[in-house]
């Protein structure tokens, strides 16, 4: 993944929500859901998308009075930072295991220089 996808789902409503509910205690799709108000399918799409890139994880699995299996989610991130400089976006991400995590973006600006032109820095 790069800083722009990272960015963008790390300042997506949904997926930021779930993300800072999870920064503490472990907590399921439906309590997320409830406590959140984001709808069930939708919850379970962030957390999916969220945990395939690595910033969230299945914690626990509980087995609930009525027997059945959920899982209990909790954040791998501990703070992150998005950087918008001169031609590059950058996503940095400490995870709460000590790791760090750097994202990089360019943009390519010779692309709006016309053929004879210079290419200016400003």
């Amino acid at each position: 993944m790069h800083a722009l996808e990272t960015s963008r789902l790390l300042t997506e409503e949904y997926s930021a929500k779930i993300l800072l509910a999870t920064m503490g205690k472990a907590k399921s799709a439906f309590e997320l859901s409830e406590k959140l108000g984001i709808p069930i399918a939708a919850c379970y799409r962030k957390i999916n998308l969220l945990e395939s890139a690595g910033l969230i994880y299945c914690d626990e699995r509980k087995l609930t009075q009525a027997g059945k299996r959920i899982n209990l989610y909790k954040a791998r991130v501990k703070n992150a930072q998005i950087t918008f400089e001169k031609n590059k976006i950058k996503a940095k991400i400490e995870m709460i295991d000590g790791t760090t995590e750097d994202y990089n973006y360019n943009v390519d600006m010779t692309v709006f220089v016309k053929e004879g032109e210079k290419l200016l820095d400003f």
